[in-house]
């Protein structure tokens, strides 16, 4: 089991032997979800309005991409630029025009108080927003547990109630060479092997 550290300058192992309690078993369950195939994946629950691809190639891409980065030792809860990244890459190999979009996510309550925000990426094709990564969100210790919301992929204007995407054009960040160096060339042989046809 390949794990990717937080920390470009230290170990996965490294950086989990230096984490608090709390956090080691945060990295423990996952591990032991990963060990036992039992990691979940953004095409279980994903809310799919879309008209690129099929609904099969959707889900199996969102997978893939989720299965890469969930390599990271804390699992892909904050990997949603790579997620984004990758996808991104992905369906420009695709032949489809995405583009990627740095902003912030909201989430509200169902009496539309504010739950939680944060700096956030995620893929735009034409009036479509694919925001697929959000699923893991409950896995992440900075965000309130009252915090659930599925994956998305479809026009903007039927994103699900509870969920906000503010894009911000000043917002620039640094691509990740994980992405580049490490996920794409393995996305882009699976993109190979399976069917994207059907």
């Amino acid at each position: 089991m390949r794990e990717i550290s937080p920390s470009v300058n230290v170990s996965a192992q490294g950086y989990f032997e230096g984490l608090p309690p709390e956090l080691k078993k945060i990295v423990q369950e996952i591990r032991r979800q990963k060990s036992a195939g039992l990691r979940i994946y953004p095409s279980a629950t994903l809310i799919d309005f879309s008209c690129l691809l099929t609904k099969i190639q959707r889900e199996r891409l969102v997978d893939a991409v989720a299965a890469l980065v969930d390599e990271n030792l804390f699992g892909r809860s904050e990997m949603c630029q790579q997620f984004a990244e990758l996808l991104h890459l992905a369906l420009s190999h695709l032949t489809i025009l995405p583009r990627l979009v740095f902003g912030y996510a909201i989430y509200f309550s169902p009496d539309g108080r504010e739950l939680h925000r944060w700096q956030h990426a995620w893929v735009r094709v034409g009036d479509e927003v694919i925001d697929a990564n959000v699923d893991s969100l409950f896995e992440n210790p900075m965000v309130p547990k009252t915090v659930r919301v599925a994956p998305f992929w479809g026009p903007i204007k039927q994103i699900p109630p509870g969920r906000r995407l503010r894009e911000d054009h000043n917002m620039r960040r640094e691509l990740d060479q994980d992405v580049a160096t490490i996920w794409w060339p393995e996305l882009k042989k699976t993109l190979g092997r399976f069917r994207l046809d059907q």
